[in-house]
């Protein structure tokens, strides 16, 4: 967030007599010049309380973009998590900043997922696999991303997180908010690969 300081300034009609307005820049300068300074000295001050009580927000999962995911995971597999957001989408991000700022959170993600967050309207393709997918157009409305929509099925709800194995297997798909919590048993329900043993439903339920 950034600050505009905007400073009024008078416009002066000009006189017709030299003398006149020689008195009155003289009398301006002697008024103005003092005031130029405090209000300066004021507002550096203003400015300066400001920035020491709001220090910029740090983000504490390393976000990728589908392609940086993929390209990490040739060289490093790992389990991927997907947050399929909008842009106006409240409860998306009260997720950024209530349940992905947490601490415990933001560790576990980043010793066992690549994450990834996929705008589910962008308009730029994404080629996979030998497939291209792309934004499409719906009606009058804003339109789909098909990776998005192949992600959830076509069951478009967000915040929605899907569950991805090393191999790009689908796990589970998440629809809704979650607290910090809730989403770390699902994590662990994919990471630790209990879902090979059990269904998510029968997980939850024994938690």
């Amino acid at each position: 967030m950034s600050i505009a300081y905007y400073t009024q300034y008078a416009r002066l009609t000009p006189q017709t007599s030299s003398f006149q307005t020689k008195i009155k820049k003289s009398r301006m300068k002697k008024i103005l010049l003092p005031s130029i300074t405090l209000v300066t000295m004021l507002l550096l001050v203003s400015a300066f309380t400001f920035l020491k009580k709001t220090p910029p927000a740090v983000e504490k999962v390393k976000w990728l973009t589908w392609q940086e995911a993929a390209e990490l995971n040739k060289k490093q597999p790992k389990k991927i998590l997907v947050d399929v957001y909008t842009s106006w989408c409240g409860w998306c991000k009260v997720m950024d900043k209530e349940t992905f700022t947490d601490e415990k959170i933001a560790e576990y993600l980043g010793k066992n997922f690549y994450c990834v967050k996929l705008d589910a309207e962008m308009t730029e393709p994404i080629e996979f696999n030998g497939q291209k997918f792309e934004f499409v157009q719906q009606g009058t409305g804003k339109g789909i991303h098909t990776l998005a929509y192949s992600l959830l099925d076509g069951n478009l709800g967000y915040p929605s997180i899907v569950y991805l194995t090393e191999k790009y297997e689908r796990v589970v798909i998440s629809p809704g908010y979650k607290k910090p919590d809730q989403l770390i048993t699902e994590l662990k329900f994919t990471a630790e690969e209990i879902f090979k043993t059990k269904n998510f439903q029968d997980y939850v339920a024994g938690k």
